[in-house]
């Protein structure tokens, strides 16, 4: 089973300052290398025990002597299997330096926001906003988006001869409702672009609109099936996310303003 696990690892070079895990033939294998191969074993699921590293030491053994016999073989200077072992070493490389940034880019993201914390004053901030853009009404609502003037107002007027809302939804384009009767379900102001918040602000239940509405995905007929009274969360249930959105912002700024400065060829 540990050879499965094993199985997919390319081994790593030793450093001549370290000291190694175990010395074949007078070679080196490396402790990273070893750590690697136990790390693998503890991901599914094996723990640390006197067996395991046991274990690690035949299987990095075996896998050292095939590698000399295959030298010995001349293996490693037939150019078609040495250009894909150096591929594959760049490629392993580049995960490794990959992975190198990763972890300091994580401790200076942590850095800057341990610097730049978030204050309740502006969380209360993003919440008043957010509840200002949200208005007061839930819609539940209906539309149907076709792309120029015209087919929407042909639609509205097959509407005014008692067309059914449901049937002529499947002239939309909008792949999300157009098989459901032109269904939207509970929206609100802030979760739709001005000119469709505003015409459905407009609208009674039960009315639709007289005149397309253009937005920049096209033209909508919109329809307002239901309302109601919109209950907000409070601003501890919404405290969470707001931090997190909060801390997205700040990060998303200086990244911005990273770029801003920098010189991208």
């Amino acid at each position: 089973m540990l050879a499965l696990v094993f199985g997919a690892t390319l081994p790593l070079a030793a450093s001549a300052a370290e000291k190694p895990f175990v010395t074949v033939n007078g070679k080196p294998v490396s402790q990273a290398d070893a750590d690697l191969y136990i790390g693998q074993a503890h991901a599914q699921g094996f723990p640390d025990s006197p067996q395991l590293t046991d274990h690690v030491r035949d299987e990095l053994v075996r896998r050292e002597v095939i590698f000399q016999a295959a030298q010995k073989a001349g293996f490693d200077r037939q150019p078609d299997v040495a250009a894909r072992a150096e591929a594959a070493r760049q490629k392993i490389l580049a995960q490794a330096q990959a992975t190198w940034e990763t972890e300091i880019v994580r401790e200076y993201m942590q850095d800057f926001l341990k610097k730049n914390p978030v204050t309740d004053d502006q969380l209360r901030a993003m919440y008043n906003d957010m509840k200002a853009k949200g208005g007061s009404t839930e819609y539940k609502v209906r539309h149907i988006l076709v792309k120029d003037e015209g087919a929407a107002k042909d639609i509205i007027a097959k509407f005014n001869k008692g067309a059914s809302f449901a049937d002529l939804a499947r002239e939309s384009v909008d792949p999300g409702s157009r098989y459901n009767g032109g269904d939207l379900g509970w929206v609100t102001s802030s979760k739709v672009v001005k000119p469709f918040a505003d015409a459905m602000a407009h609208l009674h239940k039960g009315e639709y609109t007289q005149t397309p509405v253009k937005t920049g995905y096209g033209f909508h007929v919109i329809e307002v099936d239901d309302t109601r009274p919109l209950q907000v969360p409070s601003f501890e249930d919404m405290k969470p996310m707001l931090y997190q959105q909060a801390q997205a912002e700040l990060v998303d700024r200086m990244v911005k303003n990273l770029r801003a400065k920098a010189t991208v060829q």
